[in-house]
C-alpha cells in the first residue's frame, strides 16, 4: 500500500496513481441553444467548438460537487480515509468568504477518525486546482510528509448571465489523488509559470455567481501566458533534460498536451501558437517554410491580433493537434468550461480514452490559466499501464447516460440559481430523481445559512 512508506525514505516518481471526474447529469445541446439565443448556425459549435454543456439547479454547488467525487474516488480505488494526509481544494464558486469547501470535506473522515489533514482552498479563477497540485507534489517531496498520501479537488460550476459568455458555461469537479511510485510521474525542475495583474474575468459581486467578462481580452490574455509559459518551459526543460540544453524542446517532442479548455477553438489557437514559438527559434528550418512569413512579427504586439498568423499556425498544426490535443478535448465539448477542474477534466479525457500502447513512457504537456492571472505550464511522463484510469474514469459512457433537457429549462435553472444564491432557511426544489446513484446534493439551508447535503 503505497499510503505505508517511511517516512524516511525520499519518495520518488511522485505523481498521480488516481483520478477521478465528476459532471452533473443534466446537460444542454449547444445547436439547440444557438437557435434559442437566435445566434448564426455553428456560432456555439463550430466558432467555440462546444457541442454540449452540463446543467446545474439549485441542488448542486461546489461543496456537493466536490463531496461527490472525493467519495467516489474513495470508493473506486478502494481507499481508506485513513491513507490521506493532505487535502487541498481549488475553487472559484465562493458560498461563504470564510470557510473552506476543505473543511466541509472533512465531514467524509469522522468515521475514519483521522482529522490529521493539511491543507484548505486556494483560489485565482480558474488557477486553483493546478496551484493546489503543485502543494500536494511539495507536501509529499517535502521534509513535512509522513508517507500518506495527498489529495486535491478542483471543483467549479461556470455561469454566465445573459450574452456571448453564456455558451462557455459549465460544471464539473476532479479529484486527483497524488504520490510516489505513481504511474504518471511529474517533471522535476520544469514548472513555468506566468503571473501579473489583469482584469480580464473577475467576480467582484459578491452575491452573483456570474463574473464580470471581457471575453476578446482574456482570449489574448491566455495566448500571451502561453507564450511566457512555454518558452520558458522549453529552456527549463532542455537544461535539465537534453544532452544538448542549446537545442530547446518542442511542441512536437511533447505526445500529447493538456490545456485549460474555456472554450476548445481556443485551445486550438493555442496550440498553434506553441508551435508559433518553436518557429521562432528557427525560422531557417525548412520545416517552418510555409508559415516562415510571420516569423517578422516575433511576440509584437500586432502578432496577438494577427488573424491570418492565427490560421495559418492552426492550420499549420492541424494534423499534430487531432492526434496530440484533441483526445483531451471530449469532456471540455460535452461538457463546457469548469474552471479550476477544466485542465484536469481535459487530462481525465485523455488517460479516459488512450490505450496503454499509445500513451506508456509518453510526455503530457499541461498548460493552466486562471484570469487576473496566473498560469503554468508543465509535465509529466506516463511511466506504466494507465488502465486502472480508463476503467475508472469511463467518460464517454458516462456522459452517454445524461439526461437531456431544453434551452428553455436551461435558462429557467440559472434563473431559479440567480433567485436563490444568497438564501437562508430555504429547502431547494430541484429534483434529485436524475441524479446518478451516489451524487450528493443540497437538501437545505438553515436559518443561519449552515448547509446539509445527502446523497442519492
Amino acid at each position: 500500500m503505497v499510503g505505508s512508506i517511511s517516512n524516511t525514505t525520499f519518495p520518488a516518481n511522485v505523481g498521480i496513481h488516481a483520478l477521478e471526474f465528476y459532471f452533473p447529469s443534466k446537460y444542454v445541446e449547444q445547436t439547440e441553444l444557438e437557435q434559442f439565443d437566435g445566434v448564426s448556425a455553428g456560432k456555439y459549435t463550430i466558432g467555440l467548438g462546444q457541442t454540449q454543456m452540463a446543467v446545474c439547479d439549485d441542488r448542486e454547488d461546489v461543496n456537493s460537487i466536490a463531496l461527490t467525487v472525493v467519495q467516489n474516488l474513495v470508493e473506486k480505488h478502494n481507499l481508506s480515509f485513513k491513507d490521506i494526509g493532505f487535502l487541498e481544494v481549488g475553487t472559484e464558486s465562493i458560498i461563504d468568504k470564510s470557510k473552506s469547501v476543505k473543511t466541509v470535506l472533512m465531514s467524509l473522515f469522522e468515521e475514519s477518525g483521522n482529522y490529521d489533514v493539511e491543507g484548505i482552498d486556494t483560489k485565482n479563477a480558474c488557477y486553483g486546482g493546478t496551484a493546489s497540485v503543485f502543494h500536494a507534489v511539495d507536501w509529499v517531496e517535502s521534509s513535512s510528509w509522513d508517507g500518506r498520501l495527498a489529495l486535491v479537488v478542483a471543483a467549479d460550476i461556470a455561469s454566465y448571465a445573459e450574452g456571448p459568455a453564456r455558451p462557455t458555461g459549465g460544471a464539473g469537479a476532479v479529484a486527483i489523488l497524488i504520490g510516489p511510485n505513481a504511474p504518471l510521474v511529474f517533471d522535476q525542475g520544469v514548472r513555468s509559470t506566468h503571473m501579473n495583474h489583469l482584469w480580464d474575468f473577475y467576480k467582484p459581486e459578491l452575491a452573483s455567481e456570474y463574473p464580470t467578462v471581457d471575453g476578446h481580452f482574456s482570449n489574448t490574455c491566455y495566448i500571451r501566458s502561453v507564450d511566457a509559459c512555454y518558452s520558458l518551459y522549453t529552456k527549463k526543460y532542455s537544461k535539465r533534460y537534453s544532452a544538448n540544453p542549446e537545442q530547446l524542446i518542442k511542441s512536437q517532442d511533447l505526445d500529447h498536451v493538456v490545456f485549460h479548455a474555456p472554450n476548445c477553438k481556443l485551445v486550438q489557437k493555442a496550440y498553434g501558437r506553441m508551435a508559433y514559438n518553436d518557429m521562432l527559434q528557427d525560422p531557417e528550418n525548412e520545416a517552418y517554410a510555409s508559415v516562415k512569413e510571420y516569423a517578422t512579427l516575433a511576440h509584437s504586439e500586432e502578432s496577438y491580433y494577427d488573424k491570418n498568423l492565427e490560421r495559418a499556425m492552426m492550420q499549420f498544426t492541424k494534423s499534430e493537434y487531432q492526434k496530440k490535443v484533441l483526445p483531451s478535448l471530449y469532456a471540455a465539448t460535452n461538457v463546457g468550461n469548469m474552471y479550476t477542474a477544466s485542465v484536469w477534466a481535459s487530462f481525465s479525457s485523455l488517460l479516459s480514452s488512450t490505450a496503454d500502447e499509445d500513451i506508456i513512457n509518453k510526455r503530457i504537456g499541461v498548460f493552466s490559466y486562471g484570469s487576473g492571472s496566473a498560469a503554468s505550464f508543465f509535465s509529466l511522463k506516463v511511466v506504466s499501464s494507465t488502465q486502472k484510469f480508463r476503467d475508472a474514469l469511463d467518460i464517454k459512457s458516462r456522459l452517454e447516460k445524461r439526461v437531456k433537457v431544453t434551452p428553455e429549462v436551461f435558462a429557467g435553472l440559472l434563473k431559479l440559481r440567480e433567485e436563490t444564491a444568497m438564501l437562508k432557511d430555504y429547502n431547494p426544489i430541484g429534483d434529485v430523481s436524475t441524479m446518478v446513484k451516489g451524487t450528493y446534493y443540497l437538501q437545505r439551508i438553515d436559518e443561519k445559512f449552515r448547509r446539509t447535503y445527502l446523497r442519492a
